[in-house]
């Protein structure tokens, strides 16, 4: 393969995880104000946002919402869901998002983030999986694009 086609084919596959990086969709909502946010979790009155509409949040200037987020509350044995873009933080727990962080605290307070960027909407009801399809399409993938590079 050509120097100009290895770049172009660089320039394309960074274009494609510069956009799925870029434009994630969550949906926001709070359980106190509509009990269709708690779980489980009902979308089908909701509108998922776009978080790059999403206003810039005055103490965090210049950062932008790059993932969604759940969290999940108990205060005195009352449960509340909180779902919306995150501004700051991280995937999952070191990049799993399987795992949420959980916190506790006086008073009967409980706390559970999940943060995720795995697809738009993902913090809604489930915890996102990977089928074997998309693990089976990502490794041929991969063989590909190396088996390009190779020539």
């Amino acid at each position: 393969m050509k120097a100009v086609e290895k770049c172009i084919l660089g320039a394309v596959m960074l274009c494609c995880l510069l956009q799925t990086a870029q434009a994630i969709k969550c949906w926001d909502c709070r359980s106190d104000s509509d009990p269709k946010c708690g779980d489980p979790f009902d979308n089908s009155t909701l509108a998922i946002t776009d978080c790059q509409q999403a206003p810039e949040l005055e103490h965090l200037k210049g950062v932008r919402p790059t993932m969604c987020r759940k969290i999940r509350q108990k205060v005195h044995g009352e449960w509340r869901y909180f779902r919306s873009c995150a501004y700051m933080g991280e995937p999952g727990i070191e990049g799993d998002e399987r795992y949420c962080l959980m916190r506790t605290g006086s008073y009967n307070i409980f706390m559970e983030y999940c943060t995720c960027n795995s697809k738009d909407g993902c913090n809604g009801a489930g915890v996102p999986h990977l089928g074997l399809f998309s693990v089976l399409g990502g490794t041929l993938f991969a063989v590909l694009v190396a088996q390009l590079l190779r020539q």
